[in-house]
């Protein structure tokens, strides 16, 4: 996992309140800001794409 970056969305601006995200050829992993050391959520390219499409309303990948 420490060859992955973690990015946080520009839209937080220097809001501490928000989660970051590393995606990786065979995992995407999702943590909070405030508490990067309570872990990770861990999820499948495909999952985690089809949660993006979801919310953004394309029905692509469901």
């Amino acid at each position: 996992m420490s060859d992955q970056r973690w990015r946080k969305s520009s839209y937080s601006s220097t809001n501490p309140d928000c989660v970051e995200l590393a995606v990786g050829v065979e995992v995407a992993r999702v943590r909070d800001t405030k508490n990067r050391e309570a872990g990770t959520l861990s999820f499948s390219p495909a999952a985690f794409a089809a949660f993006l499409s979801d919310l953004k309303g394309d029905s692509r990948y469901a």
